[in-house]
C-alpha cells in the first residue's frame, strides 16, 4: 500500500511539474513581468531563452528561405548574395556593437531598478544608430559596383546583378534600427516582444520573396533585386512595429515621455562600450570577407556552395545565439542587482545546454550534408562544395556552443574589450593566415578554408573559457 501511494504521489508530482513547465512556456512566449534577478535561476533562463531561441529560429528560417528562392536564379545570383553579405558584415558589425552596448546599458539599469534611465539609454541608442545608418547608405548605393569588383565578382554579377547590393546598402537603416530596438527589448527582459518583431520581419520577407523575385500574380518580376526589396519591406514594417510598442509605454521599458534630443554624454558612453563590440564584430566578420575573397579564386560555383553551406550553418547556430543572448541579459541584470555569482552560474548553465544542442546537431550535418545542400541547388559543382563546407565546419559545432555563450557573457557585463582581443587572436592571427596557407600554398583549395574556420573557433572557445573563469568581468562598471 505504501509503495502504491508513493507511486501515485510521484505521478502527481511529475504531472504538476509538466503543468508548470507548460505554463512557463506559454508565459515565455506571451511575455512575463517576472524579475529575473530574484526568481529561481533555472526558471529565469527558461523564460528568457525560449522567446530568444524562437526569435533566432525564425531568423534562421528566413536565412534558408531567402537563399532557397535566390538559388532558383543560378549560381551567379547566389554568389551575389554571398559577396554582398560579406561586405554588409561591416554594417552588421556596427549594428551588433551598438546593440551589444545597448543591451548592457539597459539590462544594467533594469537590474538597478532604474527603468526611466533605461528608457533614456534606449532613446540615445536609436538616435545614434539612425545617424550612422544614413552616413553608410549614400556611399553604399553609389559605389556598389566598385565594392563587388573589389571582392572579385564576375562581370555578370557587376553588370547585371549589382542592384541587389545597392538596395541592401540603401536600406541599411532598417537593419540598424531592427538590431538596436530588439537590443532594448532584450536588455529589459522583454524577449517575447523581440521574438514577435522578427516573426513579423522574416514572415513578410518569406512571403514577398517569391512574389517579387519571380513576378507572381500582379507583382513585377524583379529577379535578385526582388529579394533585396522583400527584405527591406519586411524589416521596415518590423521597425515600425518596434517603435509603436516602445512609444505606447506598455512594455517593461518605454520611450513615452522621453525627449527626442541628443544627449552627448549618454551617446559617448554608448559609443565607448560599442567601440569594443564593433571592433570585436569587425574582426570576426572581416575574416569572413577574406574567406570569401580566397574562395572566389576557385569560381562562382564553389563560392555559391560555400554561401549555401554557411546559410545552413547559420540556420543551426542562430537558435544557439538566442541562448547566448539570454545569458547576456542575465549577466547584465544580475550584475546590476549585485549578484555576480548568480550571473556566473547562469552562464555555465546556458553553455552546457548549448553544447548538448549543437553537439547533437553536428552529427546530423556530418552524416547527411548532401540532403540539406541539394535543397538549394542542383548544380553538381555547387553541391560538392556545399557538402564539403557543411561537413567540415560541423566538426567544430561543440566549440561554437561554448564559445558564443562565453563571449556574449562578457558583452552582457559591458566588457567588450576582452572578446575583441580573443577575436583578434582567433580570426586574424589564426584563421586568415591559416586559410591562405592551407588553400593557396598547400593546395587544399576551399577545404583549407573550411579547416581553418574550425581551428580558429576552437582557439577562440578555449581562450574565452579561460578568461571567463578568471572573473574580471564581474567588476566591470557600466
Amino acid at each position: 500500500m505504501a509503495k502504491q501511494n508513493s507511486s501515485i504521489l510521484f505521478h502527481q508530482y511529475r504531472k504538476l511539474q509538466l503543468r508548470r513547465i507548460w505554463q512557463d512556456f506559454k508565459n515565455a512566449l506571451r511575455g512575463t513581468s517576472q524579475d529575473y534577478t530574484t526568481i529561481p535561476l533555472g526558471r529565469a533562463v527558461f523564460l528568457l531563452a525560449i522567446p530568444m531561441v524562437f526569435e533566432m529560429i525564425m531568423e534562421s528560417v528566413f536565412a534558408v528561405a531567402d537563399i532557397y528562392f535566390v538559388g532558383r536564379l543560378g549560381a551567379e545570383a547566389v554568389a551575389t548574395v554571398g559577396i554582398t553579405e560579406s561586405v554588409l558584415t561591416i554594417i552588421y558589425a556596427i549594428a551588433f556593437g551598438l546593440s551589444m552596448a545597448t543591451t548592457a546599458l539597459v539590462s544594467r539599469r533594469i537590474g538597478e531598478k532604474k527603468s526611466d534611465e533605461a528608457g533614456k539609454e534606449g532613446m540615445q541608442a536609436i538616435i545614434t544608430g539612425f545617424c550612422i545608418a544614413l552616413l553608410i547608405a549614400i556611399p553604399g548605393v553609389i559605389f556598389a559596383k566598385d565594392m563587388l569588383r573589389l571582392m572579385g565578382a564576375s562581370a555578370v554579377i557587376i553588370d547585371e546583378l549589382s542592384a541587389y547590393t545597392s538596395i541592401m546598402f540603401g536600406g541599411n537603416v532598417v537593419i540598424m534600427l531592427l538590431f538596436i530596438n530588439n537590443a532594448i527589448f532584450r536588455g529589459a527582459g522583454d524577449a517575447a516582444i523581440a521574438m514577435r518583431v522578427l516573426w513579423v520581419a522574416n514572415g513578410l520577407n518569406i512571403i514577398l520573396d517569391p512574389l517579387l523575385i519571380f513576378g507572381i500574380g500582379p507583382f513585377p518580376e524583379m529577379g535578385i533585386a526582388g529579394a533585396a526589396v522583400a527584405t527591406n519591406i519586411g524589416r521596415g514594417v518590423a521597425v515600425v512595429y518596434q517603435l509603436v510598442v516602445l512609444w505606447k509605454g506598455k512594455s517593461r521599458i518605454h520611450l513615452k515621455g522621453v525627449p527626442i534630443k541628443v544627449e552627448w554624454f549618454r551617446i559617448w558612453h554608448l559609443l565607448k562600450i560599442s567601440f569594443g563590440g564593433i571592433a570585436q564584430s569587425l574582426v570576426a566578420t572581416s575574416s569572413w570577407i577574406f574567406m570569401v575573397r580566397i574562395i572566389s579564386n576557385f569560381g562562382s560555383e564553389v563560392l555559391a556552395g560555400y554561401t549555401i553551406g554557411i546559410r545552413i550553418i547559420l540556420f543551426s547556430l542562430l537558435p544557439s545565439w538566442g541562448l547566448s543572448n539570454a545569458a547576456a541579459t542575465l549577466v547584465g541584470q544580475n550584475l546590476g542587482a549585485k549578484e555576480p555569482q548568480r550571473a556566473e552560474k547562469a552562464v555555465w548553465g546556458v553553455a552546457r545546454i548549448n553544447l548538448i544542442f549543437l553537439g547533437g546537431l553536428s552529427i546530423l550535418f556530418i552524416v547527411f550534408p548532401g540532403w540539406f545542400v541539394r535543397l538549394f541547388s542542383d548544380d553538381l559543382r555547387v553541391i560538392k562544395s556545399g557538402i564539403e563546407c557543411l561537413r567540415i565546419i560541423a566538426y567544430g559545432f561543440a566549440f561554437y556552443g561554448i564559445g558564443m555563450v562565453m563571449t556574449q557573457a562578457f558583452n552582457g557585463a559591458g566588457d567588450t574589450r576582452t572578446p575583441t582581443r580573443i577575436n583578434v587572436v582567433a580570426f586574424w592571427l589564426v584563421e586568415i593566415p591559416l586559410a591562405y596557407v592551407l588553400a593557396m600554398v598547400f593546395g587544399l583549395e576551399e577545404s583549407g578554408v573550411f579547416y581553418s574556420i574550425i581551428i580558429a573557433e576552437a582557439c577562440m572557445t578555449i581562450l574565452a573559457a579561460y578568461l571567463f573563469k578568471q572573473g574580471r568581468w564581474k567588476k566591470e562598471r557600466v
